[in-house]
């Protein structure tokens, strides 16, 4: 069941998704359960509103530690290298479309990283995407003003969205 349906921007795929981070943290498992996709999710809300009015497509939002966790909406990835990396998944719904980009990759050979990661790690990424339902992988350009890898969709995030087409249509 999907409670709102939007239909993806094309656009977004070919020019890549603009990211603002936000001074709003993400919610700990204390005070919001993270397996189930139901509850208050106002800090969300309230940190889309701020990338909205910063010219931002998307909030990338930090955990309580200062770690990169994911965004308002969908999960965060960035590549270095061959290397897929995405956050330890404490404060951040460990979403479908997540999980099988994860599948993806590794079967694929591939090495992935679920671990804590900084901003600035973030910053000198090769390349950027985001992951959920309705948007499948979606290439992030640029955050916080700074392009990512060349400031466009890549190779990588190119391979990655060819694996999860395949493992989608199979």
């Amino acid at each position: 069941m999907v409670a709102e349906w939007k239909q993806p921007n094309p656009d977004l795929k070919t020019r890549g998704l603009k990211l603002m981070t936000s001074t709003i943290r993400c919610s700990t498992p204390d005070v919001f359960d993270l397996r189930l996709n139901s509850h208050s999710r106002l800090n969300f809300i309230q940190a889309l509103i701020q990338a909205i009015n910063m010219g931002a497509d998307e909030a990338l939002m930090l955990d309580d530690r200062g770690f990169v966790a994911s965004c308002n909406s969908t999960n965060f990835f960035i590549i270095r290298g061959e290397e897929l990396w995405t956050s330890d998944g404490l404060t951040c719904f460990n979403g479908i479309t997540r999980k099988k980009a994860i599948k993806v990759w590794t079967e694929a050979g591939l090495t992935v990283r679920e671990a804590p990661f900084t901003l600035s790690e973030v910053y000198s990424a090769d390349e950027a995407f985001v992951t959920g339902t309705l948007g499948g992988i979606t290439p992030v350009a640029m955050i916080d003003g700074r392009p990512i890898g060349s400031g466009r969709p890549g190779p990588q995030t190119a391979r990655m969205n060819d694996l999860y087409q395949a493992y989608i249509q199979a």
